[in-house]
């Protein structure tokens, strides 16, 4: 089993079927195999049997360069509607003391150099969605403790201004 680099997941034959016949999958929809005969005939035989098994897809690399195919991807994000909408940046700002305010300006700028305003909206339904389900997340690791901006929005507990942290650390 391999990612390629628009992660996408490739397996060969005998992976799928060792997938499916130990039952840790029913679902291949995510799943590409890169031989067309091989899932013209699982796709065949699923219909005459028809159990429980989804079609298997074929391996299609995109026709675009791998930051488009990123990009397209991230406008299907599934999140609610008020999500999308949510003026990020204002909540931001609403959540910063106002001594911080000088460092989340130069955060967002940041964010916004690497068109990353997408994923702090996605960010925060995704940590609101965790609270709402009393699901547990890590303090915080890596270089993404040195952004204010994702201690805001409650992705990790560590107050990167407190420790002396440089953004630049997480947004080379």
């Amino acid at each position: 089993m391999k990612i390629n680099k628009y992660n996408q997941i490739e397996i060969s034959e005998k992976q799928a079927f060792d997938l499916l016949y130990s039952g840790k999958v029913k679902d291949l929809s995510n799943i590409f195999l890169d031989d067309n005969t091989v899932i013209d005939q699982f796709n065949r035989s699923r219909t005459v049997n028809a159990d429980s098994f989804s079609n298997l897809k074929a391996l299609e690399i995109p026709d675009c360069s791998v930051e488009d195919f990123h990009k397209s991807n991230q406008k299907n994000w599934l999140m609610p509607k008020e999500y999308k909408n949510i003026d990020i940046e204002g909540y931001l700002v609403d959540q910063c003391p106002e001594q911080n305010y000088n460092r989340l300006v130069e955060e967002l700028e940041l964010f916004r150099q690497h068109d990353m305003i997408d994923l702090l909206r996605y960010l925060k339904y995704l940590v609101d969605t965790m609270r709402q389900n009393r699901i547990l997340w890590g303090v915080g690791r890596g270089s993404s403790v040195s952004s204010y901006v994702l201690y805001l929005l409650g992705v990790h507990k560590i107050d990167s201004i407190k420790y002396n942290l440089d953004i630049k650390e997480f947004l080379k």
